[in-house]
């Protein structure tokens, strides 16, 4: 393959990717082409874009997964190549082939790749053919109820119940015993449904106290694949990321060089391209599973960034004009890594009411600075934060020479976040990772249901607890300024208040 320059982007998506895709397309000298949807007319990535085009209503249908508009923007805007993001069309196998058809460079993998991938059971029986370890489970989709119930009974509960065509936790359920089967098939089947168009659901052994650990995977058009040191995801709600840390605290060398070479191994058995993830359950014996390859890049990437010194998605722009992996000063198979990356997702949502969207128009926003932390985000003082789309707004991440630097910096960088005109999980953030099982590396999936159901009104405690040191943090800034007197001490005064109530939040906590 030669080489090709991209001349113009096309990218297909919104919000924080969008952005964040544009910005090292700017650093390339590459113009790049925004679309959007009537609540996007002023988002932060139409604004950003070379030029900017309106394809449709609110609905994603009817505009973000509307394949005919968006390649028609690319002949009207002269774009010669197109970024999916993530999300929406990023690992929709028909745009993929549209994209090709139209003439145009896909920045992503080949069709038949994430064909192959696409399918969770079709990725399981491809996986098992090549040899790599896949959670126990049946390797293609339940027919119906019955025998539904009759293979969870033959591997034994708890079961999980998945989607075949899905990701980010939709059209999944753990089912703990026979009696609630039916209802909790039922449930992912029309997730499923309403989620992928597709209602097809498969089922899965439950590992006990699982973590989610997976490798970034990188492969260029002349069968040269690298991996990175994996990143841990098991911080988890819903089935969905809120925290995720590379490298992971549970992985030792040994565990790290074979899931590096199992990562490499599936690549190669899909003849992959581009920017992929091996995603992995794991027991606590250190026993990994194939779980499924997410075929673009992940919302984590930056912790992978920030550990390596590379951009990824300059890699992927370089790999789809046909570069090699050595252009790109990837000269092994495995890249090395320096330190440590966490990185917190801030969504718009409200941990007291069961994480209930919070909708509305950011008024004001701060973003943390300092050494060594990094806001990816699509909002801005005036941004309307619909209920139409994902509720993530920004990315915070925080590296450091080790772990503990690395936590102590994002927390500290999450305390300077301020978000007004909607509610946030920032403080909910902040006290995960001061979490004792999240600061000794002893968690798993399943710690922040495990808090919510010893103490459901933990989450409630902590914010009344913020709101105090608020008014206090305030009432002392606002004397400040008015270059009062202020008597500070241990016993009374604003301090004396801040110390007090250090002492009532848990230790870990740190403001």
């Amino acid at each position: 393959m030669n080489p090709k320059p991209i001349q113009k982007i096309l990218v297909a998506n919104r919000g924080e990717i969008a952005t964040r895709v544009m910005r090292t397309c700017r650093d390339l000298g590459i113009p790049t082409v925004a679309v959007y949807s009537d609540p996007d007319r002023k988002a932060l990535h139409v604004r950003y874009a070379t030029e900017a085009y309106h394809i449709g209503l609110a609905l994603a249908k009817d505009s973000y997964l509307n394949i005919d508009k968006i390649i028609d923007v690319a002949r009207r805007s002269g774009a010669d190549a197109i970024h999916p993001g993530y999300g929406f069309l990023s690992e929709n196998v028909d745009f993929a082939q549209a994209v090709l058809d139209a003439g145009l460079i896909l920045i992503g993998p080949k069709p038949s790749s994430m064909r192959a991938m696409g399918s969770k059971t079709r990725a399981r029986q491809v996986m098992k053919q090549a040899g790599v370890p896949v959670v126990p489970g049946l390797q293609e989709a339940v027919q119906d109820e019955f025998s539904a119930l009759q293979y969870a009974h033959e591997i034994g509960f708890p079961v999980m119940l998945k989607a075949a065509a899905g990701g980010g936790g939709k059209g999944m359920r753990k089912v703990e015993c026979a009696a609630d089967f039916s209802s909790a098939f039922l449930a992912a089947r029309s997730e499923a449904q309403n989620s992928f168009s597709d209602s097809a659901i498969y089922i899965e052994k439950f590992l006990h106290k699982p973590r989610h650990i997976e490798v970034q995977i990188f492969a260029d058009n002349h069968g040269h694949v690298a991996s990175f040191v994996e990143r841990e995801c098991s911080v988890q709600r819903r089935h969905q990321k809120l925290i995720e840390e590379s490298p992971s605290v549970f992985v030792d060398e040994g565990m790290r060089k074979k899931m590096g070479e199992i990562a490499r191994l599936a690549a190669r058995a899909v003849d992959y391209v581009g920017a992929g993830t091996i995603e992995f359950l794991v027991d606590a014996h250190h026993n990994f599973y194939f779980m499924e390859m997410n075929t673009r890049l992940q919302v984590e990437h930056p912790v992978t960034e920030m550990t390596t010194g590379l951009d990824l998605v300059e890699m992927q722009i370089r790999v789809a004009e046909g570069k090699k992996l050595k252009d790109l000063k990837v000269h092994s198979e495995t890249i090395p890594a320096n330190g440590w990356a966490i990185e917190a997702r801030i969504c718009a949502e409200d941990p007291r009411q069961n994480f209930l969207p919070t909708p509305g128009i950011i008024r004001h926003f701060r973003q943390p600075s300092g050494p060594f932390v990094r806001t990816d985000t699509g909002i801005y003082a005036g941004t309307e934060v619909t209920a139409d789309y994902d509720p993530m707004i920004a990315k915070v991440i925080a590296w450091g020479s080790d772990r503990l630097t690395a936590i102590r910096r994002l927390d500290r960088a999450l305390s300077e976040v301020t978000v007004k005109g909607c509610s946030t999980n920032t403080m909910f953030l902040r006290q995960l990772l001061n979490f004792s099982e999240f600061i000794k590396g002893e968690y798993d999936t399943g710690m922040i249901e495990k808090h919510h159901q010893e103490s459901p009104s933990w989450i409630e405690e902590e914010h009344k607890i913020v709101a105090l040191l608020g008014a206090a943090l305030f009432s002392f800034e606002r004397e400040q300024r008015l270059q009062t007197k202020v008597n500070v001490n241990l016993n009374g005064g604003a301090s004396g208040a801040i110390s007090k109530w250090r002492t009532v939040i848990s230790p870990g906590v740190r403001f």
